[in-house]
């Protein structure tokens, strides 16, 4: 049987000799089905290669507006930080007022309402009913001496249940101020920030003493402050002591003025050894300047 050609004549030129090329009929169809499918590879790739392109152009503006987004966001992260810096620099600065011209909450003895939740709360833990007949103990025996002239020579404790050893004029630890109440730049962040009561650098295990007479409300570990401890002293005023090494008192227990509750630690968020004290006056925490006396 005779094979069947495809005869190509080659032309090199006008001068070269021509040259005949016979190609079987297989040879002819492999190299065309060879070509379609380079043809068919060719587009797909060029097709995969623009949709590549169009999403790394779709990537990079979504990463551009991410960041755009991103700076925004941080921005208004910082007016927010800064409006609420103010608020609260303004509330202080409100109450602070308030209770220099006596526009207290009426006279007679009050109680915060962490301090009056303490006393009626239930719970299921071992020694929870001791705690309860403690504090329910402690409030009838609640201070009844008038005011004193000491505490009424501040002029910020308009009502008449304040006593003398119930003004928190002590100071809880002997050392340097390092930050004081009000705004300030925080030490992690680096940004604005509102610091609500002061800083009192002293060595690691340092004692702490309560400022005044008061009810224990909180003794135990704190978001942020670490270890803490949160004395109620009547008339809505508490004090807090935070980043504390070590607790000596317990919720629901009286302490008396000058007592030891705790030591300087670093406890929380903070850069070393050091006690966060603050002085709230109805939920509202004012500089405690104007109470440490000397």
């Amino acid at each position: 049987m005779d094979k069947k050609y495809y005869t190509f004549l080659v032309f090199p030129g006008a001068h070269g000799a021509l040259h005949k090329v016979c190609l079987p009929f297989y040879i002819v169809h492999l190299m065309l089905a060879f070509g379609v499918v380079g043809i068919i590879t060719v587009a797909a790739l060029a097709n995969s290669y623009a949709r590549m392109l169009l999403k790394i152009s779709n990537y990079n503006s979504l990463r551009t507006e991410r960041e755009a987004l991103k700076v925004q966001n941080q921005t208004l992260q910082n007016v927010v930080s800064k409006t609420s810096a103010q608020l609260d620099s303004l509330q202080s600065l409100a109450t602070e007022v308030a209770l220099t011209y006596g526009f207290g909450q009426g006279h007679g003895l009050q109680f915060s309402q962490a301090a009056l939740a303490l006393g009626t709360q239930t719970d299921s833990s071992v020694g929870s009913s001791y705690r309860a007949s403690l504090y329910a103990f402690n409030l009838i025996k609640r201070w009844s001496l008038k005011p004193s002239g000491d505490a009424l020579a501040l002029g910020i404790f308009p009502n008449a249940g304040l006593g003398r050893e119930t003004v928190p004029s002590l100071w809880p630890v002997r050392g340097e101020i390092t930050a004081g109440f009000g705004q300030r730049l925080d030490p992690f962040s680096g940004e604005g920030a509102f610091h609500s009561g002061v800083d009192i650098a002293a060595p690691y295990g340092t004692g702490v003493e309560a400022s005044a007479d008061g009810l224990v409300l909180q003794a135990g570990p704190s978001s942020g402050y670490g270890n803490e401890i949160l004395i109620d002293h009547g008339s809505g005023l508490t004090t807090k002591y935070g980043h504390l090494s070590k607790v000596y008192v317990v919720v629901g227990q009286r302490v008396k003025r000058g007592q030891a509750i705790g030591a300087v630690g670093m406890t929380g968020r903070t850069t070393g050894p050091h006690l966060h004290y603050e002085v709230i006056v109805n939920s509202i925490p004012v500089n405690p300047a104007k109470y440490l006396r000397g």
